[in-house]
């Protein structure tokens, strides 16, 4: 499918290229800015993914959606070409998110440090009891959670982990730094909304496995008296949008009334097959052009 997309766009008059997400070479061209959008196909762990290659020198991101939510994609696989054609002549906005920047410390080394689009989650490993976690904000002291873990979100996450933590629903556009607990044991367990200069430190206290994971990638191992530093990233990720402005909250309500994850035996069944052959996590596809000279709408205030 990348490369028909790739086809359309050169036959519409730009330049395109289609590959795998994590194609060293495409990666190459998008971290020298040689491509002025990158379409991402896939789900919203595709969008990510791409986010995070992207957003360090600003390439924006259209995402068609082949996965199940697609709370981050703004094109549907069957509408594509309309849409896309809309983009190729400029009719679209950009839309600016937040992201957190996440740094783990190690006897007070930096071991670790992530620019987060979604969350970054901080809590137990693989056995069944729960990690202390001493939190303070702008060294404050704040509590100090006896939990499964620690949810450090942005708003774009808030309909991610957080919103199945219990968190609050935060509109995408906001800057501000969310705290959920997750399953926490007599201790503080509602969700806090922090300003975006806020500074997050979690100390962790563990006499068993610790981790932290980054927009849902791979856990990485912590220690007892390890630190997570949470901020505001200097870097910030541009989606492409071609729906009115209002779109979040219209698509957020179909999605809370009907989760398209869980619409029956017969299509996650079909969908966990198509996604097993075409688009595993290994090789996911995009494409990139050049949109240069055409005009852009920005995002609404």
């Amino acid at each position: 499918m990348a490369e028909e997309i790739a086809g359309f766009i050169r036959q519409n008059g730009a330049n395109a290229d289609a590959g795998l997400l994590y194609d060293p070479n495409l990666r190459a061209r998008v971290e020298k800015q040689v491509y002025d959008l990158l379409i991402a196909l896939g789900g919203d762990g595709t969008m990510l993914r791409a986010g995070h290659l992207c957003a360090p020198v600003g390439v924006p991101i259209l995402g068609i959606n082949l996965g199940s939510l697609g709370f981050l994609l703004d094109v549907g696989p069957d509408d594509w070409e309309g849409e896309l054609q809309q983009v190729l002549t400029g009719d679209y906005w950009l839309e600016t998110r937040m992201m957190l920047r996440t740094e783990h410390l190690h006897k007070g080394k930096i071991v670790g440090s992530w620019d987060v689009i979604n969350e970054c989650v901080i809590g137990r490993g693989e056995m069944v009891r729960p990690v202390q976690l001493t939190t303070e904000i702008d060294n404050h002291f704040l509590t100090t959670y006896v939990a499964d873990a620690l949810i450090v979100s942005t708003p774009t996450g808030s309909t991610a982990y957080a919103l199945a933590a219990g968190g609050p629903i935060l509109p995408p556009e906001l800057r501000n730094i969310l705290i959920v607990p997750v399953a926490p044991h007599l201790s503080v367990d509602r969700g806090i909304v922090l300003h975006e200069g806020s500074q997050v430190w979690i100390t962790v206290r563990t006499d068993h496995q610790a981790s932290i994971s980054i927009d849902g990638q791979d856990p990485i191992e912590i220690l007892d008296k390890d630190r997570v530093h949470v901020r505001a990233s200097e870097y910030v990720v541009h989606f492409a949008r071609v729906q009115d402005p209002d779109y979040f909250y219209r698509n957020l309500t179909s999605r809370m009334n009907k989760n398209p994850s869980v619409g029956g035996p017969a299509r996650v069944n079909t969908f966990m097959r198509l996604r097993a052959l075409i688009i595993p996590l290994a090789r996911q596809t995009c494409a990139a052009t050049n949109v240069k000279n055409r005009s852009v709408r920005s995002a609404p205030n």
